[in-house]
């Protein structure tokens, strides 16, 4: 990364352009410190406290060098919705966990990706800003970069990073379609179980967990919602949704498997995300996969047809006309 130095940065140390001008974490900022080459000016080894002049160039060895040998890339089906230097945005499907672990080693959307570069000749190091849970669909966000890292983490401790996911409950809940609700209570692990969460009391051992939830189609038996997490804790939706006697469609965790579908009903579908280049804000969709589409017509037939015009565009693959348009807003930049 070459970064040529404005005028009105004249004068400053190096660690201060590294710090507040570029937004270099501490851990970065120690690597590249120990790393041969890792912090040049102007074709020259410069330590943190060298001062730099207007014009000068500043070179950072920020750019990953080879794969990590434990990831194994694998050629795997995986739809990209956005992509560039900085980040990759996949459309994960269901069944496909997000990182390796103990039994998934080559079947992950880390192994998919170090494929998908591996064939470009890059390398790459996997660096998910979010994760969803194996059986949930839908949008990922990836760092390219220590950088883009270190800047996404930040927004997304600040809360400029926004999710938004499309479910299908098995109830009916009472409120009214269009109007926003929240869930605000405490999530903690069972005394059972290190996976499975449950809904708690302040004080009892649990982190604060907050969700946002608009009705957005109904039937005598189900319940289609759009929902964001304010806060991110492990199944955090499930659990919220669970608690008010509504689980999701085939969430054999929370509520029960389904005839209907062979996961839980969840998909992201919608990610508003500051650029790391500093370029302005993306938006990016992707509608729901094609067995959330069959359960939806199931359980809702031609009320699908009644939704609000800006979330069928978004949320359901209805049409052409539709498709297209949503590939535009793919790659909107606001």
């Amino acid at each position: 990364m070459d970064y040529r130095i404005p005028i009105n940065s004249d004068g400053l140390t190096v660690l201060q352009i590294m710090r507040r001008e570029l937004g270099i974490s501490r851990a970065t900022l120690k690597h590249l410190k120990f790393k041969e080459n890792g912090i040049m000016l102007n074709g020259a080894h410069v330590t943190v406290r060298g001062i730099v002049r207007a014009g000068d160039i500043l070179s950072l060895a920020v750019e990953d060098e080879q794969t990590p040998e434990k990831l194994t890339p694998c050629n795997l089906c995986l739809g990209i919705a956005y992509e560039n230097d900085d980040l990759v945005i996949p459309d994960k499907p269901a069944d496909m966990p997000t990182h390796q672990s103990f039994g998934h080693y080559g079947d992950t959307v880390a192994n998919a990706l170090a494929f998908r570069y591996s064939e470009q000749g890059l390398p790459f190091v996997f660096r998910p800003v979010n994760r969803l849970d194996r059986n949930t669909s839908g949008l990922l966000l990836i760092a390219r970069s220590r950088l883009s890292a270190a800047f996404l983490s930040e927004a997304m401790k600040d809360g400029k990073i926004k999710k938004k996911y499309v479910a299908i409950l098995k109830g009916v809940l009472p409120t009214e379609i269009g109007i926003t609700k929240t869930i605000d209570t405490y999530m903690r692990r069972t005394a059972e179980s290190v996976i499975v969460r449950e809904v708690c009391g302040e004080g009892e051992g649990g982190d604060r967990a907050i969700t946002e939830y608009s009705v957005i189609c109904k039937s005598d038996t189900h319940t289609m919602v759009c929902a964001s997490p304010v806060t991110g804790r492990t199944h955090q939706l499930r659990v919220h949704f669970a608690s008010l006697g509504c689980p999701i469609e085939g969430d054999d965790l929370y509520g029960a498997p389904s005839e209907l579908i062979g996961r839980h009903a969840l998909h992201s579908f919608l990610l508003t995300l500051p650029l790391p280049d500093g370029s302005g804000e993306l938006t990016v969709s992707a509608p729901i996969h094609e067995d959330m589409m069959s359960l939806a017509k199931a359980v809702f037939g031609e009320r699908l047809a009644m939704l609000d015009g800006e979330l069928i565009k978004y949320i359901l693959p209805i049409s052409e006309e539709i498709t297209n348009e949503n590939k535009v807003a793919q790659a909107q930049t606001l």
